[in-house]
């Protein structure tokens, strides 16, 4: 899929990130599926600024295009090379169905990024061998001792992943337990069937992969805990890395949406939508932290304008959907499906203007804007 020599370079995309990145692992994925071809970049500090700088927004991946374009969040940048590169198409053709990955999609991404990071954070052989990964690449530019780059990264990401995303004592545990409850879920799953809903992976099945690959798989102590608790959930994710456009060509778009994802459809329903509504409104008001409680334990964490944005697009899309549809997708969900019937709130994406300062993936800093 990358091709050498300078002149077979030329035109094709440039994948901007990290071997060790959430979600570069899952734009890598989908990138190999669909079979583009493009060159991949391993970002330090100066190319992480240089792509903030193009594209307005401070965070990984990105994706720099021959023509000068950048695109940035996993999920545009799938919706953008599906719309114009329709070969191998991964977006399932019922619109009921195609909704429905779409929500997989944003909740694998989001509603597993915080155990994700508590997984490679909290733990101390995963935070030694990740913090020093990263200060050998991230950080190979800056002309500091490895052992002071090393430190920086540990201390850094324990803070910013776990103290002030909400982790603590009393959070940690339920964080800890939804890896292995999602791991009992989906082992099933993954053993009738090669991908999510079907014969062909979709939407949903790259936004699980982020989390799945370069975190759960890859990291020591969910590592191994995969291998032992759920080898069909780690026979997927090799599966899904080494699946080429050939494999699924003749593979049909699913028809219906299996049976056996309900517990996961209740988690979506009872957790997922309610902490989004709980977070859209917090933006809305302007506050800088959400509130929210699951099983008993009450979370307080920063507010994500980024998350609500993708609420409204949700909603924004539920909205278009023909009513047999919108039906279908209420079924799923229960009472928690009732936050689609509300109208999206009008939040702008975030700036890609070079000349504005760049925004993270939190968006943190528009809040006030």
């Amino acid at each position: 899929m990358i091709p050498q020599g300078a002149a077979a370079q030329a035109d094709l995309p440039r994948l901007h990130g990290l071997k060790l990145s959430y979600f570069t692992g899952k734009l890598e994925a989908y990138f190999r599926v669909k079979g583009i071809e493009h060159v991949f970049v391993e970002m330090d500090t100066a190319d992480f600024r240089r792509c903030a700088r193009a594209s307005g927004v401070a965070q990984m991946p990105q994706v720099e295009l021959p023509d000068g374009a950048w695109l940035t969040d996993t999920t545009a940048i799938i919706a953008h090379f599906e719309n114009t590169l329709p070969h191998t198409p991964i977006r399932p053709t019922h619109q009921a169905i195609a909704f429905a990955s779409l929500l997989l999609e944003d909740f694998f991404d989001e509603w597993l990024w915080r155990p994700a990071l508590y997984y490679r954070w909290a733990f101390a052989q995963d935070a030694r061998l990740m913090s020093a990964q990263i200060a050998r690449t991230m950080l190979r530019d800056l002309p500091l001792p490895f052992w002071v780059r090393r430190q920086f990264i540990l201390a850094r990401q324990k803070r910013v992943y776990l103290r002030d995303d909400g982790l603590n004592p009393r959070t940690a545990p339920q964080a800890a337990a939804l890896y292995l409850t999602l791991l009992d879920m989906l082992e099933p799953v993954f053993s009738a069937r090669p991908f999510l809903l079907g014969a062909r992976p979709c939407e949903a099945d790259f936004g699980l992969f982020g989390s799945m690959f370069r975190h759960f798989f890859s990291d020591p102590t969910p590592g191994a805990i995969m291998r032992e608790r759920a080898p069909a959930v780690a026979h997927w994710v090799t599966r899904l890395w080494a699946t080429r456009p050939g494999d699924i060509a003749h593979a049909p778009s699913p028809a219906a949406l299996p049976g056996d994802l309900a517990p996961l459809w209740n988690m979506v329903s009872t957790q997922y939508l309610p902490y989004l509504s709980a977070n859209a409104q917090a933006v809305m008001a302007n506050a800088r932290f959400v509130s929210y409680t699951i099983g008993g334990v009450e979370w307080r964490v920063p507010a994500s304008p980024y998350r609500a944005y993708c609420l409204a697009e949700l909603q924004r899309r539920y909205l278009l959907l023909a009513v047999p549809f919108r039906d279908q997708i209420a079924a799923l969900l229960g009472e928690g499906g009732a936050i689609f019937n509300q109208a999206p709130q009008a939040l702008a994406p975030p700036s890609r203007h070079p000349t504005q300062a760049p925004l993270d993936r939190q968006w943190n800093g528009r809040r006030r804007a």
